[in-house]
């Protein structure tokens, strides 16, 4: 059995069904390999696309993503996946091809130090030396991936090791007729013992299956401490993260969770849509200022960066309770009042198992919430109705989500388009939006409506694109044509890096290297074989909409070119 077959079974034991890669020499017994065991292999255009599509798949799969990906510029060119993984803590594996183990550091094809390279963005690196390390490493990888803190480890594999001994021989020994000389015999002694090496017989791996993560829950004592604080509480907020939604296996148990304790809770990351669109505990807007008048915060997977002004939107007098799985994250920028070093998911199931309250409980302040809430969205919607130039974004991202569906998955690329998408179009069920985190990466888009689209065949998926991120990924609209996944791709197209462009322009007075042209996007998804549409006129976006989702359900991937005019909205909201 030769070594890409060996990894593949390690792939298919631990239960992926889709590996996505970029061909590329190095790594070809892989991917023939997993096709053999029944393995999909998804080739996309640009190998960091592979990496964001297993991302993507781990997120709404529960499982480890995997990337296979080729030597030198094929692993280089994943890095800012790769990172985007990492502290987004997807749990991934990337495999990436190697020169060969005798010709390491001698000027080979694509032949460079990737291990200094990757190290520092991944929980752990290891390069494979001899064929039966291949299974052992890989189980290892799968199972560290998904442990602790989920996140990316990456396996180096030189490519004599994925093919069959005796084509490696091959390429090493090369027979002549004429008598070897002294130097060729003293050669190819050297290349036998090393081949020797690294084909030494492979034993007792009958099991190819990664053994189980190990993952830290709250104990019994801190979750007595987290109730105490909640019984006290007048005020308290629940905030709720991505970390909280590693395990799709038991959304239903979280969702009953929350609806026992009766907290009101702001869902951000991916958790957004885990209590459908209009939950009565969901609050959507003002989370600065409910923050700052809770006596009682709890961060589920949440650390106090940016996001949360470094912990300032939360007032020092007020108990700060936080869980994550992540240490470092835990105490970040604030050492909470009770820090919970666990899964975020668990605890809280856990917690609303020992601690309930009554539907009346901290009714009033559930109630002065809501009516913040429902204000600001009486106020986005008289500004869906202003009169602009062109189509008006808040109007447009209205009529988007009317017309989504119960099981449609939203994928958030881009900046002041998506973040406008954001106030107003709610994903209906948990797991239906895919954003890349806090790396606040542009380009996952493609990559992530891929994997969804894998994952969830008879969704409708959805791509909020702004006119710069769509530039990052339009090639793979060919990815999507020959896999046969047929998303919906929304162009938010004002012609502008907007979200950098509007405090620019006031501040430095100068837009140098903001502006873009209304580019005719929708031809580039034609010229790759799947479907574009022009909008233009706020009149015609009932129409245009409705057109993108029949030809998407018959079988095509759409992108929707949308003219709309550049807002005031989300000035001042920039945050770094």
């Amino acid at each position: 059995m030769d070594g890409g077959t060996r990894i593949a079974e390690v792939i298919k034991a631990a239960g992926v069904e889709h590996i996505f890669t970029l061909c590329g020499g190095h790594i070809s017994p892989i991917l023939a390999g997993c096709k053999k065991l029944g393995v999909d292999v998804v080739d996309v255009r640009d190998e960091k696309n592979a990496v964001f599509a297993a991302d993507a798949y781990a997120r709404l799969s529960g499982l480890v993503g995997v990337a296979a990906v080729t030597a030198g510029p094929g692993v280089t060119n994943t890095i800012t996946a790769i990172k985007n993984a990492q502290m987004a803590h997807s749990p991934l594996v990337v495999l990436g091809g190697a020169t060969a183990t005798v010709l390491k550091g001698r000027g080979s094809l694509q032949d460079i130090d990737q291990m200094a390279l990757v190290r520092p963005h991944v929980k752990w690196a290891a390069r494979t030396e001899r064929v039966r390390d291949l299974v052992p490493t890989l189980r290892r990888a799968f199972t560290l991936a998904a442990s602790g803190t989920p996140g990316p480890v990456f396996v180096e594999i030189p490519v004599d090791l994925l093919y069959e001994e005796e084509v490696v021989r091959s390429w090493y020994l090369k027979k002549s007729a004429a008598p070897p000389s002294l130097a060729t015999r003293l050669l190819n002694w050297y290349l036998k013992r090393h081949l020797n090496k690294i084909f030494v017989p492979v034993k007792g791996q009958d099991n190819p299956a990664p053994a189980a993560a190990e993952i830290k829950n709250a104990t019994s004592s801190e979750l007595r401490a987290a109730s105490r604080r909640i019984a006290k509480a007048e005020r308290p907020v629940l905030v709720i993260g991505s970390q909280a939604l590693l395990d799709p296996d038991s959304l239903d148990e979280l969702v009953q969770g929350i609806e026992k304790l009766q907290i009101p809770v702001f869902l951000s990351g991916m958790a957004r849509g885990l209590l459908g669109a209009d939950h009565p505990l969901q609050m959507r807007h003002k989370r600065r200022l409910a923050l700052k008048e809770a006596d009682l915060v709890i961060l589920c997977g949440v650390p106090c960066d940016f996001r949360l002004d470094y912990g300032n939107h939360i007032r020092r007098s007020t108990t700060l309770v936080s869980i994550n799985r992540d240490l470092q994250a835990l105490k970040l920028n604030r050492t909470p009042c009770l820090g919970i070093h666990g899964d975020p998911q668990q605890f809280l199931i856990q917690l609303s198992t020992s601690h309930t309250q009554s539907s009346e409980s901290w009714e009033s302040w559930r109630q002065q919430l809501r009516a913040r809430h429902d204000a600001r969205n009486e106020e986005i919607e008289h500004q869906s109705t202003e009169s602009v130039e062109r189509i008006n974004p808040l109007s447009l991202c209205k009529a988007m989500d009317s017309r989504l569906s119960a099981d449609s998955v939203l994928v958030a690329d881009g900046g002041d388009f998506v973040a406008t998408a954001s106030y107003v179009v709610q994903p209906r069920t948990p797991l239906s939006w895919l954003d890349p985190g806090v790396f606040g990466t542009l380009g996952v888009g493609a990559g992530f409506a891929l994997a969804a689209k894998l994952c969830r065949p008879n969704a409708d998926v959805w791509v909020i694109y702004g006119d710069g991120s769509v530039g990052f990924s339009a090639m793979e609209f060919d990815t999507f044509v020959r896999h046969k996944t047929p998303v919906i791709a929304i162009v938010g197209n004002d012609a502008c890096w907007s979200q950098i462009a509007r405090e620019q322009v006031e501040i430095l007075g100068d837009d140098v290297g903001t502006n873009l042209r209304y580019t005719d996007y929708h031809t580039v998804a034609e010229g790759c074989g799947g479907k574009g549409l022009l909008l233009e006129r706020p009149e015609d976006v009932p129409a245009v909409l409705d057109e993108a989702i029949r030809l998407s359900r018959e079988g095509h991937p759409v992108l929707i070119n949308a003219h709309i005019s550049p807002t005031d909205f989300r000035k001042g909201s920039i945050s770094m």
